[in-house]
């Protein structure tokens, strides 16, 4: 019988894109489903009724919900032969540390950039290009977050450079020039098929996030 894997998924979404990126490494087939969020389907309220949001990751009729946990399971589950954390456990450790580092301090700072204006944002851009300068630090000369290999911590990150045009306009700044090596990396990122084919168009995606944000101001 085959396998059924289903995501129910919203293109701008980074948290989306890192579940795409992680099945297409792997190479599995799957049913992407778009969800619209202000009338969110039935299917996924009833695979997330917790957090009631996307990604879900649906497996042979089974949830897995929160993208660093999805990302987690698909390693765990197919492809075992080219994984993507660590075997080590102080490396699948380390590892771990910094996709969490993604989550809770860049893109919190990056979300602050955008929803903000004036002086504030000018503070919190200072702050996000403190944060590149650290992942930046962390991934030095190598090629990938994991040395020489794409893994964990590479598909953390990567989908968040989608939004840098965004941010860059919209604050004024060139990332490319405050974190040229962070630049180069992703890049070489967005080389690989999977990558290039789950990250949506940086102009599309600037678009939709300036109407947004018209949209949250207007409220």
């Amino acid at each position: 019988m085959a396998e059924e894997v289903i995501l129910l998924d919203f293109w701008p979404s980074p948290f989306g894109m890192r579940a795409r990126i992680a099945l297409r490494e792997k190479g599995v087939e799957f049913d992407m489903r778009e969800e619209d969020l202000s009338n969110k389907s039935p299917l996924l309220l009833k695979m997330n009724p917790v957090n009631k949001q996307i990604p879900v990751l649906i497996h042979n009729g089974k949830p897995v919900c929160e993208s660093l946990i999805m990302v987690q399971y698909i390693d765990k589950t197919w492809g075992r032969e080219s994984p993507l954390l660590p075997s080590d456990p102080y490396e699948r450790a380390h590892a771990r540390f910094w996709a969490d580092y993604v989550d809770k301090k860049m893109y919190s700072v990056g979300r602050r950039v955008w929803l903000s204006t004036g002086e504030a944002q000018e503070a919190a851009k200072k702050e996000y290009i403190e944060c590149l300068k650290v992942l930046e630090g962390e991934l030095g000369d190598k090629a990938y977050f994991g040395s020489e290999r794409f893994g964990y911590v590479d598909v953390s990150l990567i989908p968040f450079y989608s939004w840098f045009y965004a941010l860059e306009t919209l604050a004024n700044f060139s990332i490319k020039e405050e974190c040229p090596k962070l630049v180069a990396w992703a890049k070489r990122c967005t080389q690989r098929e999977s990558v290039a084919k789950s990250l949506p168009d940086q102009y599309k995606l600037n678009e939709f996030l300036l109407e947004l944000k018209k949209k949250l101001q207007a409220q």
